[in-house]
């Protein structure tokens, strides 16, 4: 299979990279996705449950006469973890003791100091009440992205977490089902694509609103939470899935080639690159590429994915390499390389980075701990993968003690005069004190 082949020190290199790692901005859609998801979201806001089971019938091809028939009972969601094989419901508990350990790390706590008048300064700190989960159905089913999104959430304190998720024909992964149980998922219903995100932003009869809606989908998922974002949060507009791989030429080149597949199968339009200073080295994934793709059951989507944005680069040395990984901001960057920890003040942008030869970019996947739902196309120069801080919010304490808003009043008064609004200054010249 051919893979593109790119050499730092060829003429042609700045012009070749440049094209390899251009893209449309995250979330650009086409202007009939867009016009679609905007009359499918002046429906739901319409015409509530009627709307939301049209589109759940012709969508995904599920018959029932009632929004509620579509909701999972709590019963049926714990039931679940019977249902599975005993191996399975194991691998999700331990994925999701490890997601939860992780994410406790992160609470951010209120705090607060006195001034020595007696004025009281400080941040409260408080979770979302209620927060929207999308989780992809269709193509494959997506356990870890209910424990990803939801764990955190949960661990944030947050009241309600609802989750959308979408069952084509009324199938569902069971494995699915389990995961929110063991996230601690408070209400699940069978309903997805656009329809869902518009359900959860402004609610129906039925589907309650939320404050936040997190979690992946499709061009028209993502779509719609760029439609509703104002009405309610979300976490980000993700592009296809990506991974940098920089190797000194050491690794095993299959367990190299098998990392590139990892992210490649996700979809046609992911990308995986490998740089490393080493050509032979290269040559070698090269060939275990060829050797192993011939038994991967998404075979034709790992080569689409590679022919079309995928490459092997030959650069000078591993500076060059972390220059090119700034460059690009990737979602997932691994350093396979002796000593990797020793670069990382040198990274400056990546969603998550994977350390040494043995931390697969597989095992942040499924149950290292850190969420997986990570920035992409560039996007981590700006941005920070899903945690806890997404489901707190702050709110500024301003306790004024009477001699320090007497203080404070005759500098608001000065600066509002500045400014032209009066009534600021003299709102606060009324607790200056008299001499």
């Amino acid at each position: 299979m051919k893979v593109r082949r790119l050499n730092a020190r060829s003429a042609e290199f700045e012009q070749q990279f440049r094209q390899l790692v251009s893209q449309q901005p995250v979330g650009s859609i086409h202007s009939e996705v867009h016009q679609l998801v905007a009359e499918i979201i002046t429906d739901i806001q319409s015409q509530g449950d009627k709307a939301l089971l049209q589109y759940t019938q012709k969508f995904d091809r599920v018959h029932v006469a009632s929004v509620a028939e579509l909701e999972i009972s709590p019963q049926r969601i714990q039931q679940s973890l019977d249902q599975i094989d005993s191996q399975d419901l194991q691998a999700l508990t331990c994925a999701a003791q490890r997601i939860d350990d992780f994410h406790r790390k992160q609470l951010q706590q209120s705090w607060s100091y006195k001034e020595q008048d007696g004025t009281e300064l400080g941040q409260l700190i408080r979770p979302l009440q209620r927060v929207g989960i999308y989780v992809p159905g269709g193509k494959a089913s997506y356990p870890s992205s209910v424990m990803m999104n939801a764990i955190p959430a949960k661990v944030a304190g947050v009241e309600e977490v609802i989750m959308a998720v979408p069952a084509p024909d009324g199938e569902l992964n069971e494995l699915v089902i389990a995961a929110a149980a063991l996230a601690k998922v408070d209400r699940v219903f069978k309903i997805g694509g656009s329809q869902a995100i518009a359900a959860l932003a402004y609610g129906t009869e039925t589907v309650p609103a939320v404050d936040k809606i997190v979690g992946p989908g499709n061009q028209y998922v993502a779509t719609a939470k760029r439609q509703v974002f104002g009405q309610v949060g979300i976490d980000m507009i993700a592009g296809p899935s990506e991974i940098l791989i920089i190797c000194d030429g050491e690794t095993n080149p299959d367990w190299i080639a098998m990392d590139m597949f990892s992210q490649a199968e996700h979809d046609e339009s992911a990308q995986a690159i490998l740089v490393s200073p080493d050509g032979d080295f290269l040559d070698a994934v090269a060939a275990s590429i060829d050797k192993l793709i011939t038994n991967m059951p998404r075979r034709q989507v790992i080569q689409a994915s590679l022919q079309n944005r995928g490459a092997l680069i030959q650069v000078a040395d591993i500076d060059e390499a972390i220059d090119l990984s700034n460059s690009i901001a990737p979602e997932h960057l691994e350093l396979s390389l002796a000593g990797g920890e020793k670069y990382l003040p040198r990274i400056k942008h990546a969603g998550a980075i994977f350390v040494g030869r043995y931390t697969a970019e597989a095992l942040g996947d499924y149950c290292a701990g850190p969420s997986h739902v990570l920035p992409t196309s560039g996007t981590a120069r700006f941005s920070s993968p899903l945690g806890v801080y997404d489901f707190q919010k702050k709110t500024s304490l301003i306790h004024c003690s009477p001699s320090g808003a007497s203080e404070l009043g005759k500098v608001a008064q000065r600066l509002s005069n500045g400014e032209g609004l009066p009534a600021h200054g003299q709102s606060a010249a009324y607790r200056i004190k008299e001499k």
